[in-house]
């Protein structure tokens, strides 16, 4: 089997990358010929990389450029799957979701400029287009999660009968419970105040993950033992002074990114993620791996996969502070139940399930 993948940047970090290294280590063992076609990427043994040029002149100019530049005959390989906007693969993973869907609820968060400019910013203009012509002629698309495929139906009218949903999968022996046992110095390292129960946040770009909601419902808690950790990359700054505002500063810790993600996973009595929109977020999925409850929206695909009161709670307004609010304070009383609800349900959806629906879906289009 000749097997094509297509990625701009191919690394060992970041979800998507991640999870493309994972389908290569599997379809390696089947001597499957793997070859990825890339503009930068990371050695990796027994994989033929193709450079594809692209002209490094902003967002706009990237994604074209890659998309024109990537010459590939389709003719060559059994299979060529794409995990980027392109339109030139036999199967679409749409691991960013609908773009059109992302607009439209990032609309509810700008200024009324800002709003304008969706329709005037080339990128934007360029990636509904291209969505468009990849949705109606990619023979076969993998959405990680429903909530995509419906998007993709509702707004591309596409048939779903194209549309696969498989599920980011989750390394359960890294994401662990265990956890818990091997990193209970870390409060001590990080001199968190004792007594003290931690909602942890994980994301990067604070806005679209709804760092701002869960701020304000943090203010609502402040009579509360609460502790909030935020991990991930965003304007630090800026949320550091609306923590001010708000009363709360002493009880919010900004992390940075982190390595040992996993560690502060093992320390947290809650997982909080009012994200706007996540077609399926991997730090949620690693949280119940972890034996944590997760709260989370309803523009969150992990949502699906999550019981209200059960393995955690789900709000469908991503603004709603005081629901919010109430939904941790709810969950604080039962994290030790729900956290075990939570883990039996990600041990459901590992990274060996993944791949070995990924192949399902190879041979879907082969045959």
């Amino acid at each position: 089997m000749k097997i094509a993948f297509i990625k701009r940047n191919f690394s060992y970090h970041g979800g998507a990358e991640k999870y493309l290294s994972t389908l290569i280590e599997a379809f390696k063992k089947k001597e499957w010929e793997i070859h990825i076609f890339a503009n930068k990427w990371i050695t990796h043994e027994e994989v033929v990389f193709h450079k594809v040029p692209i002209l490094p002149l902003g967002s706009f100019l990237k994604a074209y450029s890659f998309n024109h530049n990537l010459k590939i005959n389709l003719k060559e390989f059994d299979c060529v799957i794409s995990f980027e906007r392109t339109t030139n693969q036999h199967i679409y993973r749409a691991g960013e979701g609908c773009h059109r869907r992302w607009l439209e609820l990032r609309s509810l968060i700008e200024s009324e400029i800002k709003k304008l400019s969706f329709k005037l910013n080339p990128l934007h203009r360029y990636y509904l287009r291209l969505e468009r012509e990849i949705f109606e002629k990619t023979p076969l698309i993998i959405a990680n999660s429903h909530m995509v495929k419906n998007e993709i139906i509702n707004y591309y009218g596409i048939p779903s009968s194209k549309i696969t949903v498989i599920y980011n999968g989750v390394d359960t022996e890294k994401f662990s419970p265990e956890n818990r046992k091997k990193n209970s110095q870390l409060r001590h390292t990080l001199k968190l105040p004792d007594g003290r129960k931690i909602i942890l946040f994980v994301g990067s770009g604070f806005k679209r993950k709804g760092l701002f909601t869960l701020l304000k419902a943090m203010a609502i808690l402040n009579h509360k033992p609460y502790l909030l950790l935020i991990i991930g990359k965003g304007d630090i700054k800026r949320y550091m002074k609306i923590s001010k505002n708000l009363g709360i500063e002493d009880k919010v810790f900004f992390m940075g990114t982190r390595k040992d993600i996993e560690s502060f996973y093992g320390i947290a009595d809650l997982f909080v993620l009012p994200t706007i929109y996540d077609p399926f977020s991997n730090a949620t999925i690693e949280a119940m791996a972890s034996g944590i409850p997760v709260i989370t929206t309803t523009n969150n695909g992990v949502a699906e996969l999550i019981e209200e009161g059960k393995e955690g709670f789900i709000i469908k307004n991503p603004f709603a502070h005081e629901e919010l609010a109430d939904k941790i304070n709810t969950a604080m009383g039962n994290t030790k139940k729900m956290g075990e609800f939570a883990r039996k349900k990600a041990e459901h959806f590992t990274i060996q399930r993944t791949v070995e629906e990924f192949t399902g879906c190879i041979k879907k289009f082969l045959s």
